[in-house]
């Protein structure tokens, strides 16, 4: 009886402990997610969570405007931004001395003269 009752006990524990752990893991994670949300700044460079990479312009309380291409602006609620992104282009030119700059590329099907879309 004896062995009974310690396997009742653990079959009625086991998932009071399992919802304990996951109220916590959740809490933790919603901490990290605030704390990360007030950490962000004008000129961070970000990812959001659908993977769209941008520069935050400006910030309110509920929402963060990205230019995610020159001239090209978007709203985004500041819940979305999953991660900053490290400038590494930026940090390789100045270890080299040198500043980093991009070329524009058209790598679009028959963007160059001459060129066949579709392998025709």
């Amino acid at each position: 009886m004896n062995n009974n009752g310690a396997l009742s006990l653990l079959i009625f524990a086991l998932p009071l402990l399992l919802l304990g752990w996951l109220f916590f893991s959740q809490n933790k994670r919603m901490k990290q997610m605030r704390n990360f949300s007030s950490s962000l700044e004008v000129g961070d460079s970000v990812v959001t969570s659908s993977g769209i990479y941008g520069t935050i312009k400006h910030l309110d309380d509920s929402s963060a405007w990205l230019e995610i291409a020159e001239g090209t602006t978007v709203r985004f609620d500041r819940r979305a931004l999953a991660m900053k992104q490290a400038d590494v282009a930026a940090a390789d030119a100045a270890a080299a001395g040198s500043p980093a700059h991009d070329a524009p590329v058209d790598d679009a099907p028959g963007a160059n003269p001459g060129s066949h879309q579709n392998g025709q």
